[in-house]
């Protein structure tokens, strides 16, 4: 069954601008013409056709920027707004988390505002007293109950509104960035509260900024950008992507406000001529980087309760392909403590999980990884079988592990690739470039590769160490050998 039903919604707002410029407000309040003065300028649409399902049951995360059409298309939702164009279907009973209190008035007690917001919500009287109790308890306000709200602190004000709304029982739960309503105690309370939604199969749709909480909760993702559904399906996939992108537009915003090279002049100290020339080496080695960069991958998902995954592929994008024989169905990139990890060190281990399952028990099998660069470029692949790993038969669900002792790499963004295939190479599940982490480091070097390797200094060459790090580092390799640095 389908909860929430929206097809080809779009939403468009006027924008005001002013003809006459006033010095102060009272200049303009006294004219008495400033509505007058004001006139259309122009629209602007926070929602361009977006269309999407939400069965009965499914938790559904909704990412992007800000002004990316999230907290409109929630309002929406809700029956706060109608759109301009398209249609809203939503069965069930609603709650929404959007503006926690927006309904209390701050001149009577707690107790008088639940009973006048449970019933905005469609509560009557009699369910609303039954209810009462376990409200005023989830907010921690029993002191402070029969006093006017206007006394409350924010978080109190919050907390009311967040346990009011979730006592409602609703049907389908919408939430706003509303989850900071407390200290940490609370917000483990307010996560409890809706795993356990999901565990009575109420319908959940969350915007937020934390992806985190969106891998956690969230059965299905959304990445809103400028309006436009960029992508949707798997929440590992969809963050991912969504994370890419970020970087990506971070790394152009980076290079757009670096100041104009520096000169150099007979006068400029001779210490300080390396410095500039390497700052604009940089400047031009990070305008190339953006410059060859591609567009963040388009993400699709399988439907839901389909074993079969059915994905589309630009003709430049990632992907995923193969006859499904054998079923890649969960991948993780975990740190050297087994937690799952998003951003790496160079020299950090990582492991490459895979979970697999094959429709029947098959021999001729292998695995691959692949890791690329942001612009596409190979790092580095492997598979068991030009490895010599030798595989036996595959019969039921299994993890298979890829570890990197040291990801030596110098800092950006990586795309990895995982595979199960024939040993002619036919592919039984590709995933192409569906997973990213990145990569720092303390060194500002350059490339891909960043090797394990050492300076050695022989003769007339004097050595100088600016810092302790470099002393820390050169006493460690004279440790090591002796020989060497000597």
């Amino acid at each position: 069954m389908t909860a929430i039903q929206i097809h080809e919604v779009s939403k468009a707002y006027r924008r005001f601008s002013r003809r006459r410029k006033f010095a102060t407000l009272k200049s303009a309040l006294l004219s008495r013409t400033l509505l007058r003065d004001l006139q259309v300028n122009e629209g602007f649409e926070a929602l361009k056709g977006v269309s999407f399902d939400v069965e009965t049951g499914r938790s559904v995360g909704i990412i992007g920027r800000n002004g990316s059409g999230k907290s409109t298309l929630l309002k929406l939702i809700a029956g706060i707004g109608k759109p301009t164009m398209g249609k809203v279907r939503v069965n069930g009973r609603i709650s929404a988390l959007i503006e926690l209190g927006a309904g209390f008035h701050p001149e009577i007690s707690g107790r008088e505002n639940i009973f006048i917001n449970g019933m905005m919500l469609g509560l009557s009287r009699r369910e609303i007293a039954s209810q009462l109790d376990a409200i005023v308890a989830f907010a921690e306000l029993e002191d402070f109950i029969d006093a006017p709200v206007k006394t409350y602190s924010s978080g109190m004000y919050m907390r009311l509104g967040f346990s009011v709304a979730i006592h409602v029982d609703p049907d389908i739960l919408l939430v706003d960035e509303v989850l900071a309503v407390g200290d940490e105690a609370f917000t483990h309370k307010c996560l409890d509260k809706f795993s356990e939604f999901r565990r009575r199969g109420k319908t959940i749709v969350l915007v937020t900024h934390s992806l985190d909480l969106i891998e956690r909760l969230c059965d299905e993702a959304i990445w809103l950008d400028q309006g436009l559904v960029k992508a949707q399906g798997n929440p590992r996939r969809v963050v991912d992507a969504y994370r890419l992108d970020v970087a990506r537009v971070e790394d152009q915003q980076l290079i757009a406000t670096k100041k104009s090279p520096a000169t150099v002049t007979d006068d400029t100290p001779e210490d300080d001529v390396e410095a500039l020339v390497l700052q604009e080496v940089a400047r031009v080695e990070d305008q190339q980087l953006i410059a060859t960069k591609k567009s963040p991958p388009t993400v699709t998902d399988d439907t839901p309760n389909d074993d079969v995954e059915h994905e589309t592929e630009d003709e430049a994008g990632p992907g995923r392909w193969g006859s499904r024989e054998v079923e890649i169905f969960d991948v993780q990139l975990l740190g050297r403590d087994g937690q799952i990890q998003k951003v790496f060190e160079t020299g950090d281990q990582m492991e490459i999980r895979l979970r697999v399952r094959p429709s029947h028990p098959v021999t001729d099998f292998a695995f691959g990884i692949g890791i690329f660069n942001a612009e596409g470029v190979s790092c580095y692949g492997t598979n068991t079988q030009i490895e010599g790993v030798k595989l036996g038969e595959l019969h039921s669900e299994a993890d298979v592990s890829f570890i990197i002792n040291s990801l030596d790499l110098v800092a950006g963004t990586y795309m990895v690739d995982v595979a199960v295939h024939r040993q002619n190479g036919a592919p039984y599940d590709y995933h192409h470039h569906l997973y990213t982490c990145r990569v720092t480091s303390p060194v500002n070097d350059i490339g891909i590769f960043r090797p394990h390797h050492r300076w050695s200094f022989t003769g007339g060459v004097k050595i100088t160490l600016d810092n302790e790090m470099s002393q820390n580092k050169l006493e460690k390799q004279k440790t090591l050998e002796p020989s060497d640095t000597e």
